[in-house]
């Protein structure tokens, strides 16, 4: 068996499971070439299936990693802590590989057991009976693992998402970020109040950004400066209501956070998101 030629076929499917459990491009390819290093120090073992023995040996690599980290009482990083070219390519590899940027938001929310069960079985369709073998359990608890990352996953508050839903203020943030994508200024315009003020933290701002704007017309026509900003934009819930989560590469920046006056939008506040911040899917992710 050409045991290099056969993990060169598996290697981007390993590259994309390993991102998806720890969310870092950087961190999942040096899991994977770890991996190689294992898989090639024991060639002589009989592999009767090469493919699910890779997908194993890389995400016990993985799992290994995400405990290091706990071990460490290490937080997921923000963006803004994340070196330009790292988040960059995140960014990239996120859209090329069209990666749900909710979903990777929401994953640094899990244990790392629930989160290499949930990968392994929700994402990838792997049996439990082989996640068991990568976490060194019984597919009983394996099965529970990932049931409670999808409950944790899933688990909007119901209440705020039935009154954000009875007061519209759900569509007209969609519409907000739809019209600022499409750089549809008129659209944008529409959805504001004319004295609209958008006030926003400096840390989250590019150099020259202006900390408060004020007038429909001025937010608006701002919105075409910071599409690399806009497009890496996500609708979720915020401490319960439903806001926007700036996430370039899938990484955590700044919460977009609406106030409402007659259905329409009175202020726009973006800062930083802190450690206390519940931030939760307005409805179930995937990959």
């Amino acid at each position: 068996m050409d045991l290099a030629n056969e993990f060169e076929v598996a290697r981007r499917r390993l590259l994309s499971l390993a991102h998806r459990i720890l969310g870092s491009l950087e961190d999942a390819e040096d899991a994977v070439q770890t991996a190689w290093l294992r898989a090639d120090g024991a060639a002589q073992t009989q592999v009767d299936n090469p493919a699910a023995w890779f997908t194993t040996v890389t995400a016990r690599v993985c799992l290994d990693q995400l405990r290091s980290r706990e071990r460490r009482g290490e937080l997921p990083l923000l963006a803004d802590a994340i070196p330009g070219d790292q988040l960059a390519a995140d960014e990239e590899f996120l859209r090329r590989e069209d990666i749900s940027r909710a979903l990777l938001v929401l994953l640094d929310q899990l244990t790392a057991t629930q989160r290499v069960a949930y990968v392994l079985h929700d994402i990838f369709r792997i049996p439990f009976g082989e996640v068991a073998v990568v976490l060194n359990t019984t597919p009983t608890t394996a099965k529970k693992l990932a049931s409670r990352a999808r409950q944790r996953l899933e688990g909007a508050d119901a209440a705020s998402t039935e009154a954000s839903d009875e007061s519209g203020h759900r569509r007209i943030v969609d519409a907000f970020l739809a019209a600022a994508r499409g750089g549809r200024i008129d659209t944008l315009t529409a959805l504001m109040a004319p004295d609209v003020v958008r006030a926003a933290d400096p840390a989250v701002l590019p150099d020259g950004g202006a900390v408060e704007v004020v007038g429909n017309r001025a937010v608006a026509e701002e919105t075409r400066y910071f599409t690399d900003r806009v497009h890496a934009s996500i609708p979720m819930l915020v401490n319960g209501t439903d806001a926007a989560v700036i996430a370039p590469g899938g990484h955590p920046l700044a919460a977009i956070t609406f106030t409402f006056e007659n259905n329409k939008i009175a202020r726009i506040e973006i800062t930083r998101l802190k450690p206390t911040d519940t931030v939760s899917a307005r409805r179930p992710s995937s990959a």
